[in-house]
């Protein structure tokens, strides 16, 4: 039995992983505008530094919304279509090991499915995200380079950006802390820092994906999120996420390898 090849082509990053029995044995990330150019770069760059030959592989199977653009097998791989959310499901459940979740894909923008390994639904989407993340940056701090906005948001204080419930009462709201944000933004002071501005933009956008992934779970009466894509590689994800799981209970799960879950989401699919 070969190497199962799972491609996920993004918009601006491909994700390759190879799965034999069941289990991710290697994964390499390439960044591309174009998805043809972008796919088989990440395949010929996978073969490559796995020093693997073509006949290694017994199948390619390729997501993604850049997904549709190439055509045919490429490089004369059996090559599979395996729908987006059906292959973040799949990946999310895989890596985190729960069998029942609403599986989030923080992308450009955001989904939510409720997946088993029997089904995948799609719950509802948002348009806040990743690309939501580079337009603030870009307007606020003329930055659009990912790396270096986290590494800013890292030495950053919300203390001059954010207004807390503590800054409008003196007495504790039931179930909420005093550090819990009343207004994201509604406290920018002139002392804030590119760095305050940074964390303040990471957190406004993972506090709205925060809520709607509370909202979603209870919609499908789970207690289990798992979060996927690109934005789990921000550093503060894991600790923005833990609030969160803290005030209401709901169990967030951000799994190693979380932003290659698509494509393994797609390498695992079997009909």
């Amino acid at each position: 039995m070969g190497i199962v090849i799972g491609l996920d082509v993004g918009g601006s990053t491909t994700k390759i992983v190879g799965v034999l029995d069941k289990t991710v044995i290697s994964h390499e990330m390439v960044r591309a505008t174009d998805p043809v150019a972008s796919a088989f770069g990440a395949l010929g760059k996978y073969l490559d530094v796995n020093k693997l030959r073509i006949s290694d592989i017994e199948r390619l199977m390729i997501t993604g919304v850049g997904a549709s653009f190439p055509n045919g097998d490429l490089l004369g791989i059996k090559t599979y279509h395996v729908q987006e959310f059906l292959a973040t499901g799949l990946g999310g459940l895989s890596l985190s090991g729960v069998p029942h979740a609403v599986v989030v894909s923080m992308g450009t923008g955001t989904a939510f499915v409720d997946a088993t390994d029997e089904k995948v639904r799609h719950i509802i989407g948002s348009g806040v995200g990743g690309g939501t993340v580079l337009g603030l940056a870009n307007c606020m701090l003329k930055i659009r380079d990912f790396e270096l906005l986290t590494d800013l948001a890292s030495e950053g204080s919300l203390q001059h950006v954010d207004l807390s419930i503590g800054d409008i009462s003196r007495i504790e709201i039931p179930g909420l802390s005093m550090e819990t944000t009343a207004s994201n933004f509604g406290k920018l002071t002139d002392d804030a820092t590119r760095e305050d501005i940074a964390l303040g933009i990471f957190n406004l956008v993972f506090q709205s994906i925060g809520t709607m992934a509370v909202l979603a779970a209870r919609t499908v009466s789970l207690k289990d999120v798992v979060f996927t894509g690109q934005m789990t590689r921000v550093k503060q994800c894991r600790e923005l996420f833990q609030v969160f799981s803290n005030m209401y209970h709901v169990h967030f799960h951000v799994p190693e390898l979380a932003e290659f879950a698509t494509a393994i989401g797609a390498a695992l699919y079997t009909e």
